[in-house]
């Protein structure tokens, strides 16, 4: 069998050694449900709020602050939903976004249009990275909520989160941020950074799939989430999930103490690998070279469909993902790609490669070495690479 490369670390990652031997007691030996009164309840309880008190300090929270979801769509639903309805109430009925969100809160705060808000979706620029001047600007008398993804899931870009958050606060205007691709390759303090919500998700960070968290600052009013039950202090029905909120924790404390080893050790990758792919004639990288997550590559290769790309790269063992949403059935091309201003012909031709923990140097190396022969041969067998090289085509990117 050949060589196989996991180069998708951004769409999900294994569950580590270290996380699973922390989660199987609690579905053979500690498996009581944690708002039962005996001992195996009880022990189940302390065991939950053991790992809310370990999240909450890998964000610089308080343990209270913490509520445990099945994800971070639910997380970004909760807060976004929950927050501009709460703000309504008080006259407040514009929310500030970007145009490159993940679909969880873009579709989001579409719905809420439906329901009368009025949402503006800040530029992210050629180089995906939201302006805080702009975001100021958009501030009015009636916005309830700012939400702006610490870094993008397809294009690796990190938001000036920081002067966001001093800006919201400046204003008195809540500012709610999807950390999920952020979590273990930034440093992030809510408190300093003036985050007063915040989404993460367990299978980014070698957790398991099916588990999250939001953080909401104390103070900060949203509607409940689910109602029914007394769990997650009455806002999140639904008996909790212990061990794999067990996992999240234990994922999050490995996650948040190594962000500089983590930086250091893939941030070399990642360049070694934009340096030699960019001298494929014709490819481009997406999004900002420096303000972009250590293990995240995006390119664009005119005169090739992401969807080939994906099927030969898989058949030479490399799993990789493209901005393309071919694979979900749509012809069009991923919105991120299209709010930093490429064209739609240009877009399907993406491709993200991103690492992780698991990742080595050897692996970027069997990826330069495999990547442009299969770019080669996809465009000999293009019509649209034979239109460009003759100059039929041209597109100014």
């Amino acid at each position: 069998m050949g060589r196989s490369v996991y180069a998708d670390n951004a769409a999900t990652t294994a569950v580590s050694a270290e996380v699973l031997e922390a989660m199987l007691p609690f579905y053979k030996e500690v498996y009581g449900n944690p708002s039962s009164l005996y001992s195996l309840g009880r022990d189940a309880k302390t065991a939950l709020e053991e790992a809310r008190a370990r999240t909450a300090g890998c964000l610089g929270a308080n343990a209270n602050e913490i509520y445990f979801t099945s994800c971070g769509s639910e997380s970004d639903n909760w807060a976004v939903k929950g927050a501009a309805r709460a703000q309504r109430k008080k006259g407040k009925n514009h929310i500030i976004t970007s145009a490159f969100e993940h679909h969880a809160v873009l579709h989001t705060c579409q719905a809420l249009e439906k329901e009368g808000f009025e949402v503006t979706y800040l530029n992210v620029h050629e180089n995906g990275i939201v302006h805080p001047d702009e975001l100021e600007a958009a501030i009015t008398d009636k916005t309830a909520l700012v939400t702006i993804m610490y870094a993008n899931n397809e294009i690796g870009t990190i938001q000036p989160i920081p002067e966001i958050g001093a800006i919201c606060k400046k204003h008195g205007v809540l500012f709610h941020t999807d950390a999920v691709q952020a979590i273990g390759n930034v440093h992030i303090d809510v408190k300093e950074q003036n985050i007063d919500m915040l989404s993460l998700s367990g299978h980014k960070i070698h957790a398991p799939k099916g588990v999250g968290a939001l953080y909401l600052r104390s103070g900060v009013s949203i509607e409940n989430f689910m109602d029914g039950g007394a769990q997650e202090r009455g806002r999140r029905a639904g008996t909790e999930n212990v061990a794999e909120i067990v996992g999240l924790s234990v994922a999050m404390e490995r996650a948040c103490s190594t962000v500089d080893q983590r930086i250091a050790r893939l941030t070399p990758m990642r360049d070694k690998l934009i340096h030699e792919i960019l001298k494929i004639d014709r490819s481009r990288l997406n999004g900002d070279l420096e303000h972009r997550l250590p293990g995240n590559v995006s390119f664009c290769f005119q005169g090739v469909e992401g969807e080939s790309l994906l099927l030969m790269l898989d058949m030479k063992g490399i799993c990789a993902s493209s901005g393309s949403a071919c694979t979900s059935g749509s012809l069009d091309p991923s919105h991120v790609l299209l709010s930093i201003g490429l064209p739609h012909e240009v877009a399907h031709g993406s491709l993200r490669l991103s690492f992780g923990d698991d990742s080595t140097m050897e692996d970027v190396d069997y990826i330069i070495e495999t990547l442009p022969p299969i770019i080669e041969r996809l465009r000999a067998m293009s019509p649209l690479w034979d239109a460009i090289v003759n100059g039929r085509v041209a597109y100014n990117v």
